[in-house]
C-alpha cells in the first residue's frame, strides 16, 4: 500500500468534510472546496480522521489511494491556512500594481499587461517589484503563478523577467570573441 495512503488525514476544528458518493466537500474559514471521489479508493471518516484504503489490491487503486490523501489533504490545509505563491520582478522599469481582482504589469513590452484572477484567488503587491498570490485552492494557486510567470520567463544572461521568490537563475556567460 502506498506510504502516504496510510497516514491519516486530521480535521481540525472549524472544518467540515463531507462525504457523499461522488464527491468530497471541504468546508472551512478559507471557503468551500470539493473533489470528485475515484471509485478506486474508500474514503472513511472515523472520529475526525480521514483514512483512505485501496478499493482492491490494484497498482492503480494503491497509486490513487496517496493521490486522493494528498488532494484531500491540501483541501483541509487550504481551508484552515491557504496557500501563496511570491513572485518577484526583475529588470529596470518592470512593476507590477494589484488593484482589486486584476493585475497591471509592466514587464517592458509595448503595452501594460493586464491579467483578471479567477474567483478565489487574490492578489496583492507589497512592492511594486513583488507579487503575493493568495488563495485556498493549491492548484489553482500554483497554475495562476506559472501563468502570471509566463508571461516574462526569466531569460538567461542578465536575470531579467518574472521568477519565482525562491527560484535560482543560473546565469550563461556571453559569447567571447
Amino acid at each position: 500500500m502506498s506510504r502516504v495512503g496510510k497516514m491519516p488525514v486530521a480535521i481540525p476544528a472549524g472544518v467540515d468534510v463531507a462525504i457523499k458518493d461522488d464527491q468530497i466537500n471541504v468546508k472551512g474559514t478559507g471557503g468551500t472546496l470539493s473533489l470528485t471521489q475515484n471509485a478506486l479508493v474508500k474514503v472513511v471518516n472515523d472520529a475526525g480522521k480521514l483514512t483512505f484504503a485501496p478499493a482492491n489490491e490494484s497498482r492503480e487503486a494503491n497509486a490513487m489511494s496517496g493521490t486522493m490523501r494528498q488532494l484531500v489533504n491540501n483541501m483541509v490545509v487550504g481551508v484552515t491556512k491557504g496557500f501563496e505563491k511570491k513572485l518577484s520582478l526583475v529588470g529596470v522599469g518592470y512593476k507590477a500594481a494589484a488593484q482589486g481582482a486584476k493585475l497591471n504589469l509592466a514587464v517592458g513590452y509595448s503595452h501594460p499587461v493586464n491579467i483578471d484572477m479567477p474567483a478565489g484567488i487574490t492578489v496583492a503587491t507589497p512592492t511594486p517589484t513583488e507579487i503575493l498570490i493568495k488563495g485556498a485552492d493549491r492548484q489553482r494557486v500554483g497554475q495562476v503563478a506559472a501563468e502570471i510567470r509566463a508571461i516574462r520567463p526569466p531569460e538567461p544572461y542578465k536575470g531579467k523577467g518574472i521568477r519565482y521568490s525562491d527560484e535560482k537563475i543560473t546565469i550563461k556567460e556571453t559569447k567571447k570573441k
